[in-house]
């Protein structure tokens, strides 16, 4: 992997800074905390806000009822609050309807969430699409609870309104597009996902330094409907897409894993695959399934775009997934900073790799009189290079990619680069559309008339004997010379 530069370093703080502001927001797929928390994205970096009305068809589904919540509590007989809202906002059941009534503990147990395996933890529920409401609380919490009756209040609306989505497009110099797209609804959760949006938010930094090929076009958007949401109304855009990245649970200190799209070998997933074998030995790559985040709506057959799903633990795979442990304590500023880094030389990948054809393909083309070969041997520098060289000019014919040249060779993928670049402004690769210099024949043989520019060589007789074993050279001999 790249080395780390000192402005990803430097970001380190900023996405803790960030993740620190936006965890005690309650967001949900709709509503207020929805729209504060893109708001605060649009601090950072340009984001254009949308929203779909309520009741909106949007492919097989529809745009739900608009959800907001202002308190929330559980009294016992005294009067004390035993569970309360603003103590937590994983306390309410998500999209709960609004409630007011006394009830016995028997029945109150019937709206109440837990985590038995993990008593001290709040869980994550929702109810999205079915309207009902209902508590979350640690198992003590409720266990502590003595027989008797409880008065429950949940001033919350469910009513028309819309869904929002935030956008940042990066025009390239092509209107060939990667996406990428994070989740940014769930409420104080904070590797899941406001790991994502705060690694995105610095990766839009990133690009905005630079030049690039790809037009980039980042989305932050409510998790599976704001995605099916985005692909409605965006259909003349999805054919533009060359490959995607989904980032999910990106801060915790779990190895990179990455996850397949459904195409399994577009070139988004064969990069990822080489950065993820390359920068950590426990690094995990899993196969596309349709269950996890956005990537199975992206994926869907009939999309089928290539976007796998960047993350370190990922989904349920770490014990304080959708829970109040996961809290801004469980993401380090170095996991940040390493996931940045990866993405951001994924995207260095992408945009430096390209198919070449070698213009000079029958034999090894002499590299020294080009300036291509070091004139001092020994240099670990200089071999590597020269090894780059080699192995481009040999794997240029049209159908291997510098990243394929790059896997196959063990060469990193920065050198291999490096070298194309080399091999480009001395004439010798050409890419698809240039103008072509390619040999249409093999050279032809050196006649007895050939000479060099100090000694006379019958060329045909020479190569006769030398390859009959008659004849006695040193390797400093000038026939050997073209070699360098």
């Amino acid at each position: 992997m790249a080395k780390k530069q000192g402005s990803q370093t430097e970001a380190g703080p900023k996405m803790k800074a960030f993740i620190d502001s936006a965890y005690p927001i309650c967001r949900s797929i709709t509503g207020q905390g929805l729209r504060d928390t893109l708001a605060l994205i649009q601090q950072d970096v340009p984001l254009e806000i949308h929203g779909l009305t309520t009741n909106t068809t949007v492919l097989d589904w529809t745009i739900p009822k608009e959800w907001n919540i202002r308190d929330a509590w559980i009294k016992n007989a005294e009067g004390e609050k035993v569970v309360d809202f603003n103590d937590h906002n994983l306390h309410v059941l998500g999209y709960s309807t609004p409630v007011h009534e006394t009830l016995s503990l028997d029945a109150l147990k019937q709206h109440c969430y837990t985590l038995p395996e993990h008593p001290d933890w709040i869980p994550f529920r929702n109810s999205f699409y079915a309207e009902r409401w209902g508590f979350c609380l640690s198992q003590n919490q409720l266990d502590a609870l003595p027989d008797g009756d409880y008065e429950v209040f949940i001033d919350s609306d469910l009513e028309d309104g819309e869904l929002n989505y935030g956008e940042c497009v990066l025009p390239g110099r092509s209107t060939d597009t990667v996406l990428i797209s994070t989740h940014c609804c769930h409420p104080s959760l904070a590797n899941d996902n406001l790991s994502g949006m705060a690694v995105a938010i610095e990766l839009i930094k990133l690009l905005q330094k630079t030049d690039h090929h790809y037009t980039y076009r980042f989305i932050f958007t409510p998790g599976t409907i704001g995605a099916i949401a985005w692909l409605a109304r965006n259909r003349d855009l999805v054919n533009d897409i060359a490959g995607g990245l989904i980032l999910a649970c990106v801060g915790d200190d779990a190895p990179p894993s990455y996850k397949l799209s459904r195409q399994g070998d577009s070139e988004i997933d064969r990069i990822l695959g080489y950065l993820l074998r390359q920068c950590n030995q426990e690094a995990r790559i899993h196969p596309f399934s349709p269950y996890g985040y956005d990537e199975r709506q992206y994926c869907s057959p009939g999309f089928n775009l290539p976007v796998g799903c960047f993350m370190r633990s990922g989904p349920a795979g770490y014990p304080e997934y959708h829970s109040s442990a996961d809290n801004p304590d469980l993401v380090s500023e170095s996991a940040l900073v390493d996931s940045l880094e990866l993405l951001h030389t994924a995207i260095q990948i992408l945009e430096g790799n390209a198919t070449y054809t070698n213009l000079s393909p029958y034999g090894e083309p002499q590299l020294g009189r080009r300036g291509l070969y070091s004139t001092i041997g020994g240099s670990t520098d200089s071999k590597a290079m020269e090894m780059a060289l080699l192995w481009i000019l040999n794997y240029s014919d049209g159908e291997h990619s510098l990243l394929e040249i790059a896997e196959r060779s063990g060469v990193d993928f920065a050198l291999i680069r490096e070298a194309a670049d080399a091999l480009l402004d001395a004439g010798l690769l050409q890419g698809e559309g240039e103008a072509t210099k390619a040999q249409t024949a093999p050279p032809v043989a050196p006649t007895a008339e050939t000479t060099s520019d100090t000694t006379e060589i019958e060329s045909s007789d020479f190569w006769d004997d030398f390859l009959e074993g008659d004849t006695d050279i040193e390797h400093d001999d000038e026939i050997f010379q073209d070699f360098g």
